[in-house]
């Protein structure tokens, strides 16, 4: 979708549609910069998830499948603050034959293997 990929981590606080995350917001910063198509990663702003989309500058916004922001909505809130940039939508794969793909998922198989 672009040359480069930078991903913004959401903070702990602003994780409010789900249950907040295990890893620390520092340690979730450095596992998804240390994956080898990420350009990036940064923390979002604790009070305006626009302040760094306005930093990056993109001309593409990848949104991943499972993200709950509404497209139309984010494209007018963008347009209203003068980012002028297409969101897109990733599509999620099923996994694989014992493969775990979400965090969410491997604190789920942890807490069977330790009962």
């Amino acid at each position: 979708m672009g040359e480069q990929l930078h991903v913004i981590i959401a903070r702990e606080r602003n994780v409010t549609h789900k249950p907040s995350p295990v890893v620390s917001e520092r340690q979730r910063v450095e596992m998804v910069e240390a994956l080898d198509p990420v350009d990036s990663a940064r923390l979002g702003d604790p009070e305006d998830i626009f302040v760094p989309i306005e930093e990056i500058d993109p001309s593409v916004i990848a949104l991943g499948h499972d993200q709950h922001h509404d497209i139309q909505q984010l494209e007018a809130q963008l347009a209203e603050r003068g980012i002028d940039c297409v969101v897109e939508r990733v599509s999620g794969r099923e996994a694989g034959d014992g493969e775990l793909l979400s965090s969410g998922s491997i604190i789920e198989r942890a807490i069977q293997e330790r009962e």
